[in-house]
């Protein structure tokens, strides 16, 4: 199982604008909290990229050009 950096860092965010306090264990929380966010984004872009095939789609085109020859 792998796991969801980029939920994980909005989940941390979160929790870093609660502790909106002027008190030294909000301003505590805040700094840990940071570090956390910090050590979890360099986890996040560190990770290979997946790779995916981009499937192209038919464009249908309107009635009025069905049969049309265009140059």
């Amino acid at each position: 199982m792998t796991s969801d950096f980029s939920a994980a860092r909005v989940h941390l965010d979160r929790a870093y604008d609660y502790l909106c306090g002027d008190d030294p264990m909000s301003q505590r929380g805040r700094e840990a909290l940071d570090l956390l966010i910090e050590a979890v984004a360099v986890e996040e872009f560190k990770q290979p990229r997946q790779s995916a095939e981009v499937l192209r789609f038919p464009i249908a085109r309107p009635a009025w050009q069905v049969g049309r020859r265009f140059p």
